[in-house]
């Protein structure tokens, strides 16, 4: 990919504000609320690491509100608050529209919560938007840790359970008629099972 085509590229990155109780609730039933946050935070760091080599411009959208001092670095990324809805759609529609708006040709987002992806797995997301509509990565869970697209199509973010196991199923019915490219699955960090048997997490897992 060209640096020309590249400066078309824009990855959001969409995280929650680090609060003990408010970020892996569901992993917290099992292992706590500060160990489920020191869990985020060393997944926080991971996002950081690896979004910093893409080749793109990277746009961080917080849940609750801007923080301008943090792992983030200001002039790697821009920093964005995200939609006020508490439909998941609505919000990631809403970043959609601003990129598109601000003249991106081809728009990536991701969340927080993956430890096995990396700079290399986004180059390929970008480059596969050279030729498909879209591009969706499967999370083992149901629903999916990457999502591309050329174009807006909001009907993607429409009459979804988000957080259920039908999000990929129903999303990949509403892109039946485009060339879509799916990437290799990948595993979610949202329950103990998740992590319990993952290197990179036993420092956290109490014996």
């Amino acid at each position: 990919m060209t640096s020309e085509q590249s400066e078309k590229n824009l990855l959001l990155i969409f995280t929650k504000n680090p609060v003990a109780g408010k970020v892996k609730t569901r992993l917290a039933k099992d292992v706590g609320d500060k160990k489920a946050l020191e869990i985020y935070q060393f997944l926080l760091d991971h996002s950081v690491k690896f979004t910093s080599k893409v080749v793109a411009t990277r746009q961080v959208w917080y849940s609750d509100e801007i923080k301008n001092s943090d792992i983030w670095d200001n002039d790697l990324f821009q920093k964005k608050e995200q939609f006020s809805s508490p439909d998941l759609g609505e919000r990631m529609q809403h970043a959609f529209e601003n990129g598109f708006s601000e003249g991106f040709e081809r728009i990536l987002i991701i969340g927080t919560d993956l430890y096995d992806i990396s700079e290399e797995d986004i180059r390929l997301a970008f480059e596969s938007l050279n030729n498909h509509d879209f591009v969706i990565g499967p999370a083992t869970d149901g629903g999916y840790y990457l999502l591309g697209m050329k174009s807006l199509n909001s009907e993607i973010f429409k009459n979804k359970n988000w957080g259920t196991n039908t999000v990929l199923e129903n999303t990949l019915q509403d892109l039946q008629e485009y060339q879509l490219k799916l990437m290799e699955p990948r595993n979610d960090i949202d329950y103990l099972d998740d992590i319990k048997d993952h290197p990179a997490f036993q420092k956290f897992i109490e014996l």
